[in-house]
């Protein structure tokens, strides 16, 4: 008897786990692509429209459109489309390029749509009722494929569509942070998908799974290589490595791109120098992007990160970073690529305020780079903190390509434990009004809008994959993922849009409402428990993992969070105004005055710009003092109620991925406390200055949080 239940213990293992769309046996790994069976009723309205798909063979993307279309069918109608090059029936989906003669006929509006929009409509051809998903490229119609399948992952009526839409940036790119040792950089999800040993000989099927990923949401190039290059990923034994990569892509419309190291010319090219005006130099960098592309033919260009945290760049040779940038621009231009220069520098010797240093040293050299050059600056002057005003750079550069960067992975925000929907942060940025040249020009429009008709536009996101098997490290950072893809396509779309798509696809339409409303509150609980009322860079030493504001003997003083609170008996904030560093000066005049004035300067920013009082009355009445212990206990309530939020949806979402987000939410309560604990406890040595009625002191005194010591914390540099 005992070996029957053994037997039976297995075989309904295997079925549960070898069976497809069976909610008990998932583990995040299909990501907002799950394809979950439809409920009968919406079922029976899709299944009409959705009978064959007709697509001629030949053109990769649209092989892919249509390999998709039939997974995504199969899983959520139940049954497998029948597939056809030819004559289409009733409720065919036609996917088609512009000129095909499965279009014959059809008036579309193909010169609104670029090379990679799509038209996604209902029509009527030779008497049958058909849906057209159609482009002037494959990639085009591979984006429509997913567009039509998010329609009904997310329930939405199929029968009447006449969708057209195309991307507002050309280059929507992940940066990995990755090395070729698989660490990661401020990764949180396990090693680097990338398994060089492997390559190029061996292409593992999560390479795949990844392109469809990051196709569904309209991501077209990927940057393999950590932005703190080693010069080896440019040697042909690597290069050869990406071009198996590059191969797996090709189908999902995605470019690859390399960081390259600016030194590379001495560390594997022989030479003496790297200085970019010296010919030799010029030309060894043409001889290596004329072999990349000889290799890999769609190579889409390359990122340098030069003159910053110890990096080599043209600043060592006394050149400028335009006149560094436009000399690798020029050996790729010949072939199409682009060139991707950060904006994010500063110096141990230079003592002006570090929010002050892009600015300074990129602002001069307005209209001097080239148009395939992208100067890829970060959402804020500082370094990806849970709220930053919007880098000064944007708007400030009018003849000047520019394209955001963002940061996927939460280095600041509570790794990957932390429920922090970044939609809301993003949203905030691309919609800040830069008043530059006028008002209305929102960040937004400032990317999306060539400086000239040749200028490349994009946006790049330090991605959160890894090799852990949800991809991200957590359920939750998916939706970052998700995110970022979205905003790339569209700066102007709307973050709660976003998270509500995405929890209907990744959980289910039933229990979306309730994970949309944890979605939409969770930035703010992070700001508020780590770094309210505009403070920042208050994490540990390195790892920025936990709370630190007490740090003030690390070698630069821009390392030490004291640098940036500058709290003192007298109150807190850095001044950032004409009597401080103005820093604020380098805003438009509208903004100067608008957050230049304590009575103007919304709270959420007002220690980022100002050195305030701590009895200074708040607009809630309270003291600064007890504004900012409300805030802090404000965080940390706000954990408690998503985990409450979260216990209800116990059984209307599979158990395994309701588990462990009921304990990372656990673990983010924790640490929540900590981060409200130790920072009232040191604020409080130095405001002396009571708890405000019924907020709790801390449980230890000061020096119980100075000892804590994270030195294994994870995402560390190799």
């Amino acid at each position: 008897m005992q070996m029957w239940r053994t037997l039976l213990a297995i075989l309904s293992a295997f079925l549960c786990f070898g069976a497809p769309n069976q909610a008990y046996a998932e583990d995040g790994y299909d990501l907002w692509l799950r394809y979950a069976p439809l409920d009968s009723g919406y079922r029976a309205t899709v299944a009409p429209h959705v009978a064959q798909i007709v697509a001629a063979t030949g053109n990769p993307q649209v092989d892919a459109a249509a390999d998709e279309l039939a997974r995504g069918l199969t899983g959520m109608v139940g049954r497998a489309p029948a597939r056809a090059t030819t004559a289409p029936v009733e409720g065919a989906v036609l996917l088609a390029t512009a000129g095909s003669p499965l279009l014959a006929g059809v008036a579309l509006p193909f010169e609104r749509l670029g090379k990679e929009g799509y038209v996604v409509r209902s029509a009527t051809i030779a008497g049958k009722r058909v849906t057209i998903v159609a482009g002037n490229s494959g990639q085009g119609v591979l984006y429509g494929a997913f567009r039509l399948l998010k329609l009904i992952q997310t329930r939405q009526p199929i029968a009447a569509l006449d969708i057209v839409d195309a991307p507002k940036l050309q280059v929507r790119v992940l940066n990995h942070w990755d090395n070729l040792s698989r660490s990661i950089e401020r990764g949180y999800a396990g090693l680097s998908l990338w398994d060089w040993q492997k390559l190029p000989h061996y292409k593992d099927p999560r390479y795949t799974d990844y392109a469809r990923a990051n196709a569904s949401i309209g991501i077209n190039a990927t940057v393999l290589n950590n932005v703190n290059a080693n010069a080896d990923i440019l040697t042909p034994e690597y290069l050869h490595k990406v071009a198996a990569l590059a191969e797996v892509f090709r189908p999902w419309g995605i470019r690859v791109y390399l960081t390259a190291r600016f030194s590379a010319p001495i560390e594997i090219g022989g030479l003496k120098t790297a200085d970019p005006l010296d010919p030799a130099v010029a030309a060894w960098w043409k001889a290596k992007v004329d072999e990349i592309y000889g290799i890999i033919p769609d190579f889409g260009g390359f990122v340098v990160k030069a003159n910053s945290e110890g990096q080599p760049g043209p600043n060592d040779y006394n050149r400028s970073h335009a006149e560094g940038a436009n000399m690798m621009a020029d050996a790729l231009a010949p072939h199409g690529g682009v060139m991707m220069w950060r904006a994010f520098v500063y110096a141990a010797e230079n003592a002006e305020d570090r929010h002050k240093q892009a600015y300074t040293e990129f602002k001069p050299l307005d209209g001097k780079f080239r148009d395939n050059v992208l100067v890829q600056v970060k959402n804020g002057a500082i370094d990806f903190q849970p709220r930053e005003p919007f880098h000064p750079l944007f708007g400030a550069m009018p003849r000047t390509p520019l394209m955001m960067e963002f940061q996927i992975t939460k280095e600041y925000l509570g790794f990957a434990t932390h429920l922090a929907y970044l939609g809301t942060m993003w949203e905030e940025v691309l919609q800040a009004d830069t008043f530059r040249p006028a008002r209305g020009n929102t960040v937004a429009k400032v990317i999306e809008t060539p400086v000239d008709a040749g200028a490349a536009t994009g946006m790049a996101g330090v991605a959160n994959i890894g090799n852990d098997r949800n991809w991200s490290g957590s359920q939750f950072d998916q939706a970052n993922w998700y995110a970022f893809g979205r905003f790339a396509w569209d700066p102007q779309a709307r973050a709660k849009d976003i998270a509500q798509d995405w929890a209907a696809m990744t959980w289910g339409p039933g229990a979306a409402a309730p994970i949309v409303d944890m979605m939409m509150a969770s930035r703010e609980a992070v700001v508020d428990y780590m770094t309210p009322l505009g403070l920042g860079h208050l994490m540990a030493t390195g790892h920025h993992y936990g709370p630190g504001p007490w740090v003030s003997d690390l070698a630069r003083p821009e390392w030490n969070p004291v640098y940036y609170h500058k709290a003192d008996a007298a109150g807190i904030g850095f001044d950032r105004t004409r009597t401080g560093s103005d820093a604020l000066g380098q805003y438009a005049p509208q903004l100067v005055a608008r957050w230049g004035n304590l009575k103007t300067v919304p709270d959420s920013l007002l220690l980022w710009f100002h050195h305030v009082p701590w009895d200074h009355r708040m607009a809630s009445g309270r003291s600064l003092w007890d504004e900012l212990v409300t805030r802090y206990d404000t965080g940390v309530g706000a954990v408690t109620a998503m985990q409450g939020q979260w216990q209800g949806l116990q059984g209307k979402v599979d158990p395994v991925r309701w588990a462990e987000v009921r304990d990372f939410l656990s673990i983010q309560h924790d640490e929540a406390q900590w981060w409200r604990d130790a920072s009232v406890a040191y604020f409080q040595s130095i405001a002396k200055r009571p708890l405000p009625a019924g907020h709790a002191p801390p449980p230890h005194d000061l020096d119980w949080y100075k000892a804590i010591k994270n030195p294994h914390a994870p995402g560390q540099a190799e």
